[in-house]
């Protein structure tokens, strides 16, 4: 049953009682969802405008976490900005990190090389698919399966060890910079990524038999929480949550950068918008994923993996230059203002999370406080990615 046909019933039922004078009615009321930690990656505030179980509005608050982080890139050069990327989309550090370094490089007139091109491609992907590990796992517990949180972290382990020997950390991992990557990979890098994706192949049908063919599962996810493909591109949507409503839009086949143009992969895109295609595009995009690496990690190219001086304070030319790449959650975008100066004049981020979350002012009305819940899981938030 849909959204609407809900609300309609609700009202003829309200209208009816009314009108035979009965003492039975409803009243609309406010309740706040949050704001708590644990009930999403941040702190995030629903404000919910309910008529009983039904929800009428939602409106978020947000601002609990805001950390000035654009005013402290007024303050540090272009390099020094890079970290503080990965404290916003955490689980999309990596992207977050090539967004910056992509902008200062096509600003500057900085040459990267194959190799470093095709280490930064393979290192996002390995995020995309940790990112998606950890949304699978955290997706199931909202629902009330808690097993699967055991069994997405059981192996996105396998994916934050092998960054670590690499990067040095785990989660907020400032590894790309303009010109290169902060360390060349690690001698065990590929067999560990082959290793890892031999492992993970059975693994995911094993997700699928777990939770994706759960019929309870299936009925809290099909039908709830469409958002049609006009109204994901007016409200700016990006990343699955697009590409679930049916919009095939991927900046990394629509605008190759790295080596993506170099790999074959699908993009792949939902029928109706509703819960059940927002989770099965996040499960075809580890698919793709793990082809995008197969792909690369026996051909990384010999060559430098930095071609800058680590110490050099790059200037960027005078004017407003922008660039963006495709996370986990969708589209990341810079823009620096430059004064010529080495440390820029204005910067901005474009966060996926602030657009998608505002899509659930449009999908949640008409459906129950349960629903809600899917559908926020089904959005993939991660709240200091919008507070920035």
């Amino acid at each position: 049953m849909s959204a609407i046909t809900v609300t309609s019933l609700d009202e003829r039922i309200r209208r009816s009682i009314g009108a035979d004078g009965g003492a039975s009615t409803t009243q609309e009321y406010f309740v706040n969802m949050g704001p708590q930690h644990p009930s999403t990656h941040g702190v995030l505030r629903l404000v919910l405008k309910l008529d009983g179980e039904n929800v009428r509005e939602v409106i978020p608050v947000l601002g609990y976490i805001h950390r000035g982080v654009e005013k402290m890139g007024e303050h540090l050069s272009y390099r020094q900005f890079v970290h503080l990327t990965d404290r916003l989309d955490y689980l999309s550090a990596l992207a977050n990190n090539w967004a910056v370094a992509k902008a200062v490089e096509k600003a500057a007139n900085i040459e990267t090389n194959e190799r470093i091109e095709t280490i930064r491609t393979i290192v996002a992907e390995l995020q995309r698919i940790a990112s998606h590990q950890l949304w699978w796992g955290v997706f199931g517990m909202d629902l009330g399966a808690f097993t699967p949180f055991l069994y997405g972290f059981r192996d996105r382990e396998k994916i934050s060890d092998i960054l670590e020997e690499t990067i040095g950390a785990r989660l907020t991992m400032n590894y790309i910079q303009p010109g290169g990557v902060m360390f060349d990979i690690h001698p065990d890098f590929q067999r560990k990524v082959k290793e890892f994706l031999t492992y993970f192949r059975p693994k995911l049908e094993e997700y699928e038999t777990l939770l994706t063919q759960n019929v309870i599962v299936q009925e809290r996810m099909r039908g709830v929480g469409v958002l049609t493909a006009e109204k994901a591109v007016s409200m700016g949507a990006t990343g699955p949550v697009l590409r679930a409503s049916g919009v095939a839009h991927d900046l990394r086949r629509s605008e190759p950068y790295g080596v993506y143009a170099k790999a074959a992969f699908d993009v792949p895109v939902g029928r109706n918008g509703d819960c059940w295609d927002r989770y099965w595009v996040r499960i075809e995009e580890i698919r793709q994923s793990m082809r995008i690496i197969e792909q690369l990690i026996d051909n990384i190219p010999e060559g430098k993996h930095l071609v800058v001086k680590p110490a050099v304070r790059t200037k960027v030319p005078e004017g407003i230059h922008y660039s963006q790449v495709e996370t986990a959650r969708g589209i990341f975008g810079v823009m620096l203002v430059s004064d010529g100066k080495d440390v820029p004049y204005r910067i901005h981020v474009r966060t996926p999370n602030f657009n998608n979350l505002w899509t659930v002012t449009e999908t949640a009305p008409g459906w129950r406080v349960a629903d809600l819940v899917t559908i926020i899981s089904s959005l993939d938030i991660v709240v200091p990615d919008i507070d920035r």
